[in-house]
């Protein structure tokens, strides 16, 4: 599935039309080069689910965990890390057994280390905005996917 949108905006917006649909357990590995929106579209998520604070990049600790009404959440940012290694410091391995939602920027930085996804995010840059590919992994990767083709035909 390829969506285009348009600004900043409209990622916010396609992360809360997203956050719905994005029941615990489940890995979205937000995958793009530097400013492509990873982190914006990860803030619609957070939007989505009730989160009414702010949303930090978690660039430099890594990992942001929010507690949220209806689930937990772990925002990871692997932009910086060095060796997948360094997750084990995190706690990654015990955090993995909770039923949380996952949101992996730079997920290649953690091969090995990482369960798989079960939907991918590609951002890209477009002439106008960016272009979002997204990539099921798994049968609920695939039902999300089923979920947003039924909100973008309903006009939402």
């Amino acid at each position: 599935m390829q969506i285009r949108l348009e600004d900043p905006a409209a990622q916010l917006g396609f992360g809360e039309r997203l956050a719905p649909l994005l029941l615990p357990p489940c890995v979205l590995y937000l995958e793009g080069d530097l400013g492509t929106g990873k982190t914006t579209l990860a803030r619609g998520i957070l939007r989505g689910l009730g989160h009414r604070g702010k949303a930090r990049s978690p660039t430099y600790t890594l990992l942001e965990p929010y507690e949220l009404a209806a689930v937990h959440l772990y925002h990871l940012d692997l932009y910086r890390l060095a060796d997948p290694e360094e997750l084990e410091y995190l706690g990654l391995r015990d955090l993995l057994s909770e039923d949380a939602l996952w949101l992996v920027e730079w997920p290649d930085r953690g091969l090995g280390a990482l369960p798989d996804p079960d939907l991918r995010i590609q951002l890209d840059y477009a002439p106008r905005g960016r272009c979002l590919r997204l990539v099921a992994g798994t049968g609920r990767g695939e039902r999300i996917i089923q979920g947003l083709a039924a909100v973008h035909d309903q006009g939402l």
